[in-house]
């Protein structure tokens, strides 16, 4: 179950890279997974488009193609560093709608996950469509309409499904049925998934997109669509309202910085717990020389770290608006005594989270697509948006042809109840109106040592998306692997709870028999998320899509 899918452009003079799915280019390069998202990235390029124009061009095209994923009915992170070295964070999360309540998901004193998970009351405001504007009207040079264009098209001519959307809405199929408008766009007329190869069209999409390229983004914020969202939950018993929409509006956060071995990073901050537990699981892993171990020693110190910081997540991260998030979790020092807690002979156990420095007073300010960019110009793009869940809510409202994020369920809906990813949290994630949920995208921008833009990257996945950007990381600036061979390494993912190693089948059975033997749990899963990498790659430039998909690098 994915919350993101991944796409990666860069524009820039590039030489050869090889692999699957690699791109080599004069002028720009995308990677994306879909190959209509990528193209329509390309093209509005051609166009005379920047980086943050082929970003969020694709961003609104995959909301058609993949909407499994993502869409305008949900929320985003944007990271953007400038040709000038300026760095800007948009945060476009959902948000809470005012009649939330923390124990809104209760039922008899117990959590209800099916409420929070799938229908009318799981779904927070959209925050997407706001971001994708803002990012294009203040650092873009071609019009959002421009950026409709593709996927109105994609909407209105149809498209045709594959084998994975198939195998998702089969998946997905009886949630599908229960709401009209879902129905009448997945399924058959005898309620059934269509089949691979069908021409999937979305009018009522189509026709969104449409007055948004009209009449901007207050189409969708101030106009008929919050308006039929909000009769649409009033009568079937959820909360969210035309006036939370037209009351939504995006916040500019200020990036992490961090370093991992000379290069410098930019994470996105809280209410994203993407950058501060990617910068605190490399600041603990620095402690190592990685490099030197063999695979399953690496495997067990990295899983460590990943528990170490996974237990503080659950503790200390939430909303800055609404709870103090430590700004001290990110702090080397901190890390320093957390690695020191690391045996490299077992696999210790973590009871409680640990206690950063200044925890008090120094704080931060009050299935997903990942896509990133860069061009010619020197500006450089990661952004992760989501609907949470497959589908999201499930619902898509009559009308409307949006289908609804499920990020109500990123709260904890009750101290210890773990959501849809397993996690779990607490009162700094309990909901609240207003409030934005906890994330795990972790859009992220790499300068190598002499301070020069090395990789645009993030992931898809849920929870994986943090284990998943700290893999690609080490494996390009510990392991110095080439892009290609970053992505196809076998993943693995820890989250604390449950205390279970989650590993790629592709691991060889020799190390995970050694690693079974430090003490780890291990569940052997066929894969673990979708990432795509954009920059620098062994002195040359180039993108390559993860070979977990059937994405699609595209030059030009």
């Amino acid at each position: 179950m994915f919350r993101l899918s991944h796409l990666a452009v860069f524009a820039a003079t590039l030489l050869p890279i090889h692999g699957k799915e690699a791109a080599v280019f004069t002028k720009g390069v995308v990677a994306t997974v879909h190959p209509i998202a990528t193209d329509a990235a390309v093209e509005i390029m051609k166009s005379g488009g920047n980086a943050i124009d082929a970003a969020v061009t694709a961003g609104l095209t995959l909301g058609v193609v993949d909407p499994s994923n993502s869409g305008i009915g949900g929320g985003c992170f944007i990271l953007i560093r400038l040709a000038d070295g300026t760095v800007h964070a948009i945060d476009g999360r959902e948000t809470a709608p005012a009649a939330s309540m923390p124990d809104m998901y209760l039922v008899d004193g117990k959590a209800d996950t099916e409420l929070s998970q799938t229908g009318a009351l799981a779904s927070g405001v959209p925050g997407a469509l706001a971001a994708y504007a803002h990012a294009v009207a203040k650092f873009g040079k071609r019009p959002l309409a421009e950026h409709l264009a593709p996927g109105i098209r994609a909407a209105r001519d149809g498209y045709r499904i594959g084998d994975s959307e198939v195998r998702k809405l089969t998946r997905n199929a009886e949630n599908l049925r229960k709401f009209d408008g879902s129905r009448k766009v997945f399924l058959d007329a005898d309620g059934k998934p269509h089949p691979a190869g069908t021409l999937l069209v979305q009018g009522d999409l189509a026709a969104t997109y449409q007055g948004i390229a009209d009449q901007g983004p207050d189409y969708f914020y101030k106009g008929p669509v919050a308006e039929t969202i909000g009769a649409w939950m009033k009568e079937n018993g959820g909360i969210l309202t035309a006036a939370d929409f037209a009351n939504y509006s995006i916040k500019l956060r200020e990036p992490i910085v961090s370093t991992y071995r000379s290069h410098r990073l930019y994470g996105f901050p809280p209410a994203s717990s993407g950058g501060v537990h990617v910068a605190q699981i490399l600041n603990i892993v620095e402690n190592f020389n990685l490099a030197g171990m063999e695979e399953s020693d690496r495997i067990h110190t990295i899983a460590e770290a990943m528990k170490l910081a996974f237990a503080d997540r659950a503790h200390w991260l939430g909303d800055p608006d609404f709870t103090k998030v430590p700004k001290g979790l990110a702090d080397p020092g901190y890390a320093k005594s957390l690695a020191q807690r690391i045996d490299p002979s077992r696999a210790i156990p973590v009871e409680k989270h640990g206690l950063p420095p200044e925890w008090e007073t120094n704080v931060f300010g009050r299935h997903t697509t990942h896509f990133s960019a860069a061009d010619a110009e020197g500006n450089w793009v990661a952004i992760t948006a989501t609907i949470n869940t497959t589908y999201g809510s499930k619902v898509i409202v009559p009308g409307t042809g949006v289908i609804l994020n499920n990020e109500m369920d990123d709260f904890s809906i009750q101290p210890g109840v773990p959501n849809a990813f397993g996690l779990i949290g607490g009162d700094a994630n309990k909901v609240e109106p207003g409030k934005r949920p906890l994330s795990a995208m972790s859009p992220t921008i790499v300068l190598d040592p002499a301070g020069n833009p090395l990789l645009s990257l993030g992931a898809a996945g849920g929870p994986t998306i943090i284990s998943q950007t700290v893999l690609n990381l080490i494996s390009v600036i510990d392991l110095k692997l080439p892009l290609t061979e970053t992505l196809a390494r076998p993943r693995f993912h820890h989250q604390w709870a449950p205390d279970t190693l989650r590993v790629e089948r592709s691991l060889p059975e020799a190390v995970l028999g050694k690693l079974r033997e430090k003490g780890h749990k291990i569940q052997a899963v066929d894969s673990i998320g979708v990432s795509q990498i954009v920059g620098k790659d062994g002195g040359k430039f180039g993108g390559a899509s993860d070979p977990r998909v059937k994405g699609k690098a595209a030059k030009w």
